[in-house]
């Protein structure tokens, strides 16, 4: 059954502080229909036997699992949750030899971790995980089941990377938690992530995502923590704290802390799910700058870790993958570094795989010409743990039955995938309260802290002679391009449909880039950050006809000198609704911007084509600076 973690109640506290408003988590009512929560044998196997310590259930459960249930512990897949709350076997999920459907992942290929990758209600959602379980009860080990998730709770909608929040609370990307500041909010942003994901049945977050924002065309920079390592790393502590609280237990989700040393220097920012972004270069020797986020996770007790899908470029280290690369897994993650955790493999490093109706190659970047078994292997040599976004279980019995691997190697990766299990309370706790869970996700209090981060990240970075705020006197019109003008027609303000005859306008936007490549490659934003000639002149059309209020989503720097200088005043968000954006402009409840941006903007693309992907703040004469970021310092009237 849900209950709330005992850590809460201190959190809960220091997290008034952000609201005028007080509030409390809802306490579920005890309800009855959570199936039963062990085996109903009598006499219990040791390693179900909740009495025993970790140690002895493992070595117990390890001595009797056979090559094949070694193998499926070895990897996660991604899967839906079904309609209504069933298991979905309509969808086909190829394992490179044959099509299956989600049930004999697990009751025939012996998976037991899987990553939910579609959102349905939080009801359904529990319903699905306690379907699982119970398929996993089926199998002869009755080995339950970890669900894991990518980042699910911001506005972002990115396949491969993010899923749409649902009825889950909603909060900016990482980059607004950054904009604040604040270790308190990060952690209380982490904290609800995980009463909701512990509500339906997730216990293992594929997130926090760390790597630093050093190239300004990243194309994954909207769910970092920005440019500035140390801030980085004082947010990814926070965040660890919140999803995994004091040690790893009941009320834990773990994390995966992504994507080492950091994808911060991608080359050109191109994202390297592609060809065209398999290098991290580092012509600046900045490396060790990369890795402050990751030092300051392991401290903080992250359990695991994923590489990067990039190859290094520019250092002491081969020139391949780095969940390929030995010194990289085994050297500096875990020897130098001191890492003892589950390192997990990004997902789709051996095989070929159709996405979006587009075969996409295998991300064995720098070992493009070996073979699929070749490259299994040099995953396992290199120390990586886990093989993400595969179900190949029959490369690892082959390597193994050919002599080319030792089953005491997967043996090492098994007890540490076994052990966190059993750690989390899974093989003791293996169902969540449909009716808990839906009372928990998305509840008025979440909710509430989530639609007020929106507003509280907001970043003022140009307001002419004091535009802002606003406040509507009567016959004041407004034009609004980017939204629907009925969200100021509920506010009780008079729209136009033309900008001239306009007091003021509204113009809501998102930094530019370039669809590129694939569908599945046309989804991650890439190539330039400035607007073309022809926006150019429709924004400056605009912002002559009347002062023009610009709102941006910042989810990577964006080249916007002309706006700068046009608008009345300039917004940067990182994920918010048109009502906040509304409610800061006209300082609703007092909402007013606080953010501070976590990254330098550029003021030009040649400035951008000049910078060096691995060093930090070195983009020449910033538009904007780190830390830019204006308060309202009058009231100022319309009309």
């Amino acid at each position: 059954m849900y209950t709330p973690s005992p850590s809460w109640s201190n959190l809960l506290i220091s997290a008034l502080a952000l609201s005028p408003l007080a509030s409390a988590i809802p306490q579920p009512e005890t309800t009855t229909n959570i199936p039963s929560q062990n085996t109903t044998n009598s006499t219990l196997l040791p390693y179900l036997d909740p009495s025993l310590c970790i140690s002895d259930r493992l070595d117990d459960l390890l001595s009797r699992m056979t090559l094949e249930e070694k193998a499926g512990q070895l990897f996660i897949k991604q899967i839906p949750a079904g309609i209504n709350g069933t298991i979905d076997n309509t969808t086909i999920i190829p394992d490179g030899t044959r099509n299956l459907t989600t049930a004999p992942l697990i009751t025939e290929k012996l998976l037991s971790h899987f990553n939910v990758n579609n959102a349905r209600s939080a009801r359904q959602m529990a319903e699905w995980h306690n379907e699982i379980q119970n398929l996993a009860l089926q199998t002869r080990l009755k080995i339950p089941v970890t669900i894991a998730s990518d980042p699910r709770h911001a506005f972002a909608d990115t396949v491969g990377s993010s899923i749409a929040s649902g009825q889950f609370s909603k909060f900016p990307e990482s980059l607004g938690i950054a904009a604040l500041r604040d270790p308190v909010l990060a952690e209380l942003y982490a904290t609800i992530i995980r009463e909701e994901y512990l509500a339906v049945g997730i216990r293992n977050a594929l997130q926090p995502q760390i790597d630093v924002v050093t190239e300004p065309r990243m194309a994954r920079s909207g769910q970092t923590f920005g440019e500035d390592a140390n801030l980085t790393a004082s947010m990814v502590v926070a965040l660890i704290k919140g999803f995994q609280g004091e040690e790893l237990g009941l009320n834990s989700v773990s994390t995966v802390t992504k994507h080492f040393p950091g994808a911060g220097p991608s080359r050109n920012g191109n994202d390297s799910h592609f060809a065209t972004g398999k290098d991290n270069t580092y012509f600046g020797d900045f490396l060790d700058y990369h890795l402050i986020p990751f030092k300051a996770a392991i401290a903080a007790g992250g359990r695991q870790i994923m590489p990067s899908y990039a190859r290094p470029i520019g250092t002491k280290y081969p020139e391949v993958a780095f969940g390929f690369n030995k010194p990289v897994i085994t050297g500096l993650i875990r020897e130098e570094l001191g890492f003892k955790g589950i390192v997990v493999s990004d997902w789709g490093l051996i095989t070929d795989q159709a996405i979006l109706n587009v075969i996409e190659p295998a991300r064995a970047w720098g070992l493009e010409n070996t073979t699929e078994s070749e490259r299994a292997k040099m995953v396992l040599d290199a120390g990586v743990d886990q093989f993400g976004g595969e179900i190949r279980t029959e490369l690892l019995i082959q390597l193994v039955t050919s002599g080319q691997i030792p089953e005491s190697r997967l043996d090492i990766s098994v007890r540490k995938l076994l052990e966190e299990k059993f750690l989390l309370g899974l093989f003791d706790h293996r169902f969540v309260d449909p009716e808990a869970a839906e009372k928990v996700v998305g509840n008025a209090y979440f909710a509430r802290i989530g639609n007020e981060t929106q507003r509280r990240a907001y970043t003022l970075l140009t307001n002419q002679i004091n535009t802002l705020p606003l406040r509507p006197t009567d016959g004041v019109k407004f034009y609004a391009r980017g939204f629907n003008s009925s969200y100021l027609e509920a506010r009780g303000l008079q729209t136009v449909d033309q900008p001239y005859k306009a007091d003021f306008c509204f113009l809501r936007l998102s930094t530019p880039y370039e669809a590129r490549g694939s569908p599945f490659r046309q989804r991650y934003h890439e190539g330039r950050l400035d607007f073309n000639t022809s926006q150019k002149a429709s924004h400056s059309e605009l912002f002559n006809s009347c002062p023009t209020i610009v709102d941006i989503l910042l989810d990577r720097p964006a080249v916007i000198p002309e706006i700068a200088q046009e608008a009345a005043a300039l917004f940067g968000h990182y994920g918010a609704s048109v009502d906040a954006f509304l409610d800061v402009v006209f300082n609703v409840d007092g909402w007013k911007p606080e953010g501070k941006l976590p990254f330098d903007m550029p003021s030009s693309m040649e400035a951008v084509d000049e910078q060096v992907a691995d060093v930090p703040f070195d983009t020449e004469d910033p538009l904007f600076r780190f830390g830019h970021g204006l308060s309202y310092n009058r009231t100022a009237l319309c009309g």
